[in-house]
């Protein structure tokens, strides 16, 4: 199975790198081919809405998302990977996100996703946004939930070490 993790932290050693690095250990274990993307760290250019990947099948933006998109389309798995910011997910995953835009057609239907997120605010509400856009995003896209994690009440590494969230995150990786 292939499986791409999108991160989208800019904290390199933080609370979702935890979620993420356990997720593609217990993913490669089980035998599956791991594609980790870090979207904070890759440069993604905003949608710019012009239609051009409508007309030529092509971004006129040339990015990182060259070198994801391929990645992507070939999936079985996707993993969104993201801190909670502003009780939804990252700008650096959102952009990534609204960039599948181009390629609607060709990603949707048949994949399985993860929800990976970490926030330091442990309220019942907490993760609620977020999770409805995830699953708004799963639905317009006819993507499956394959397993959630949702970290709450870690602000930082040494918080979400002290949980059995990376643990969660590494089963899920291992039971796909």
């Amino acid at each position: 199975m292939k499986i791409v993790t999108i991160t989208s932290s800019p904290h390199r050693k933080g609370t979702t790198d935890a979620l993420a690095s356990a997720f593609c250990r217990g993913a490669e274990e089980a035998g599956h081919a791991v594609f980790r993307f870090d979207a904070a760290r890759e440069r993604v250019q905003p949608c710019l809405a012009c239609d051009a990947c409508r007309r030529t099948g092509a971004c006129v933006q040339k990015d990182s998302m060259e070198t994801l998109m391929p990645h992507l389309l070939e999936a079985d798995v996707i993993a969104f990977v993201t801190p909670l910011y502003y009780y939804g997910m990252s700008a650096q995953l959102k952009t990534v996100v609204d960039r599948f835009y181009g390629k609607n057609s060709e990603l949707s239907g048949g994949k399985r996703t993860v929800l990976l997120a970490a926030s330091a605010d442990d309220s019942d509400w907490t993760m609620a946004a977020l999770e409805r856009h995830y699953e708004t995003i799963l639905r317009y896209l006819g993507w499956e939930d394959a397993g959630r994690v949702l970290a709450m009440g870690c602000g930082d590494r040494a918080a979400i070490e002290q949980t059995d969230f990376p643990n969660q995150a590494f089963q899920i990786g291992k039971s796909l």
